[in-house]
């Protein structure tokens, strides 16, 4: 109780101490204003700032449906393949057909390796990464705009802060009422500002959705590395297979830690190539 009529006493307070014109001032200069006010007052280049927000969030929307690890690796796809090879190693037509069939990304890496099983191991090396670099470019698909947007918006923003504070200044300079009455330079101020903060309200979240689909692609791409090596390391040199010269056998491929610096097996070099 004792509370609340202190709290009281405080309004009141309040009330007797503000000038008259001040409360009657107060509601009109206190105004909620909704999201579409905020884009119309920021000008002609709200536009293109918008037209990049709403490209970006469709490209990172198709990527985040195009690289669930179970298109680009199907979980299935492995042992199927190894079921194939099994069954008849001495014909790979049916685990090539079965590759394409499947058509995700590491089915072509993997087609592209079976075609060369029992040929030198360099050749079949050079294949795989033909075949990874073209995969990863696929992977890699449309990053290069968020890449861009990220960048450009910012920018956008800014000229149109710029474009803003050229007709605040225009404005006051042709206003013969324009002495000693600042706010009307505020406004046309704060009316440009809006340009800079939309460009970074886009700007930000594209380029961290950038940096995330390049890591899980990058995931992804050492993930079907490691596949390859395995399967290269079991399947190149299968005695069984038809091979394209005699000769003696060509040395079984290493893993990526023992792997020769110069080995062009590793995708993962595709992806520097890429970006």
């Amino acid at each position: 109780m004792t509370a609340t009529l202190h709290h009281m006493a405080w309004v009141v307070l309040a009330q007797v101490q503000e000038p008259p014109e001040a409360a009657a001032e107060g509601p009109s200069a206190v105004e909620l204003q909704s999201v579409w006010d905020f884009i119309v007052q920021g000008g002609v280049m709200m536009i293109p700032i918008g037209l990049c927000s709403l490209i970006a969030l469709t490209v990172f929307i198709e990527r985040l449906v195009s690289l669930r690890r179970r298109k680009v690796i199907p979980t299935e796809f492995l042992p199927g393949l190894l079921e194939k090879l099994n069954g008849s190693p001495d014909d790979p037509a049916k685990a090539i057909e079965y590759c394409r069939a499947d058509a995700s990304p590491v089915a072509s890496v993997f087609a592209a390796a079976i075609k060369r099983l029992g040929r030198p191991i360099e050749l079949v090396e050079r294949h795989i990464q033909e075949a990874g670099q073209r995969e990863v470019l696929k992977l890699r698909k449309y990053l290069r705009v968020l890449s861009v947007i990220a960048a450009v918006s910012p920018l956008m923003g800014l000229l149109g802060t710029i474009f803003g504070m050229i007709t605040a200044f225009q404005t006051v300079a042709a206003s013969a009422d324009a002495l000693g009455k600042t706010e009307m330079l505020a406004e046309g101020i704060y009316e440009a500002m809006i340009t800079t903060a939309a460009g970074l309200i886009v700007a930000i979240p594209v380029l961290i959705s950038y940096h995330w689909l390049s890591a899980r692609v990058q995931k992804l791409v050492m993930e079907i590395d490691e596949m390859t090596v395995s399967f290269i390391e079991e399947f190149a040199e299968h005695p069984l297979l038809p091979r394209a010269g005699a000769g003696a056998r060509a040395p079984a491929a290493s893993r990526p830690e023992d792997r020769p610096a110069d080995s062009p097996l590793s995708v993962i070099d595709s992806v520097v190539a890429a970006t």
